[in-house]
């Protein structure tokens, strides 16, 4: 029998279970149908933030950004090419930081964009600045 893991459902943000060997599957969401791994980044709020940190057994990269930030417009679509290379090892995650001002203070973002490596809901590695997607890729894999 094989290690079950916990995934969230970026859609509905109900807890799954999934065998590890089924993971490159792309399974979808018992509750809502939904792919758990998205081919993009999930955009999250303060209300699923710390669920969908918590919950997951798998380490989620966040992108702390915000909307008017231009070093942040520019790194989003490396963010989200990486999103596609580095699942379904990694979860790869978005949040507003001017939605989400309490979130954000909770973390310490004092510049934007930054990019947090959680497992488990604990902070694992932060890197401030935008950055290409190999070098998000690597910066990440050289964390887990």
């Amino acid at each position: 029998m094989s290690d079950t893991l916990h995934l969230v459902c970026p859609t509905c943000f109900a807890v799954n279970r999934v065998p590890a060997d089924r993971l490159h599957e792309r399974p979808n969401c018992g509750k809502c149908h939904r792919p758990l791994f998205p081919d993009h980044p999930v955009e999250l709020d303060e209300a699923h933030f710390d669920t969908y940190l918590t919950k997951n057994d798998l380490p989620v990269l966040v992108d702390f950004w915000a909307p008017w930030c231009g070093p942040c417009r520019m790194m989003a679509p490396a963010f989200a090419h990486a999103a596609s290379q580095l699942a379904p090892r990694v979860l790869l995650a978005k949040l507003n930081t001017d939605e989400a001002q309490e979130t954000a203070a909770r973390y310490g973002i004092r510049s934007i964009p930054t990019m947090i490596l959680f497992h488990q809901g604990r902070e694992v590695a932060r890197h401030s600045g935008a950055v290409g997607t190999a070098e998000i890729v690597r910066w990440t894999q050289s964390h887990l």
